[in-house]
């Protein structure tokens, strides 16, 4: 301390000294005085630096109107967020949408007449025309197990279509629990109505599934879940195959709902029911063909329709010991 003490004390001392002269000390030389004079004396600007710095306020300070007169607002002026408006935005949105759908029930079912409903013979479910129809849907693959293959989702050509594509690898993850991989999956998403509530698909008046789709000679698999809350049910589903022919060729493709067999699990069961098509969640395609490598599939629209030419309905047996309760 005593010595930034005497640093200070020297420093000041040698500013308030007067600029020595050549003449008076001739033995300290010209490079000394001029080094005291420069080094004690404030500085003075140049003309032409001054002018600068004038010139340099000047547009600040005009830039500084010019944002003024625009309102622009500084990232210390940001807006306060209030929670408790947003929130009630959100309460009066749900309110208004549970609204709409008391109406549209007492008008008829998805608020249209009754005989519209009724003689309805053909339904597009689900269409891709835009950036909306795409986040109605969602993929994932074994990647989410610590497998390898990948899939994604977009757009085809002309927005007139969904192109789901990827790579598959049965490559097992090295986690030492499982063993098998390879599956790449598409699924829609549950409706959901005024606060959350889940909504269905009532496709009891048809008795086929049709799609319009390109595909590169692929064997997929159709699965439909049917709406329930059990938890032990969440992993019961009913599937088909769907075989595409692959070129550039559309293909339509029609199953009827009494060929979906029921699974569990992923494995086919013994005792078979039949899908209740007024309580339809959600629909997916599944691939896990086991061959490496990439893969597409393109769709147009998925929906249903009434086949009058079709009056099975149900094409698998069942036997008292497999299903008893249907023998009841």
């Amino acid at each position: 301390m005593a010595l930034v003490h005497k640093l200070l004390n020297g420093t000041c001392i040698l500013r308030k000294c007067p600029k020595p002269r050549v003449a008076s000390c001739p033995f300290w030389g010209t490079r000394f005085a001029d080094y005291c004079s420069s080094s004690f004396q404030k500085p003075v600007a140049a003309p032409g630096k001054a002018s600068s710095q004038r010139k340099t306020k000047g547009s600040l300070e005009e830039r500084h109107q010019r944002e003024v007169a625009l309102e622009i607002t500084s990232p210390e002026d940001k807006p306060e967020i209030s929670f408790d408006k947003a929130i009630k935005e959100e309460m009066k949105d749900h309110f208004r949408r549970l609204k709409d759908d008391i109406v549209k029930y007492w008008i008829g079912p998805e608020g249209r007449p009754l005989h519209e409903v009724l003689m309805e013979q053909a339904k597009v479910v689900w269409q891709f025309r835009s950036k909306e129809d795409l986040d109605k849907w969602t993929v994932t693959s074994d990647k989410a197990i610590g497998g390898r293959s990948e899939v994604f989702l977009k757009m085809g050509k002309n927005n007139q279509s969904a192109l789901l594509y990827g790579t598959l690898s049965s490559e097992a993850p090295q986690d030492g629990e499982s063993g098998r991989s390879g599956y790449c999956a598409m699924v829609s998403k549950i409706p959901r109505g005024p606060f959350e509530m889940k909504r269905s698909y009532d496709w009891s008046q048809f008795n086929t599934l049709y799609l319009r789709v390109r595909g590169d000679g692929r064997p997929w698999m159709v699965n439909i879940r049917e709406d329930t809350d059990i938890i032990q049910r969440k992993d019961q589903m009913y599937s088909y195959f769907m075989f595409t022919r692959g070129g550039p060729y559309w293909q339509e493709v029609k199953i009827p709902f009494s060929k979906f067999f029921f699974s569990n699990q992923g494995r086919i069961r013994d005792a078979q029911y039949q899908l209740l098509l007024d309580k339809i969640s959600s629909i997916g395609f599944t691939l896990a063909d086991k061959v490496d490598g990439p893969f597409f599939l393109e769709i147009d629209f998925i929906g249903v329709f009434t086949d009058p030419a079709h009056t099975e309905e149900f094409a698998y047996e069942n036997s008292p010991e497999l299903n008893p309760r249907l023998f009841k």
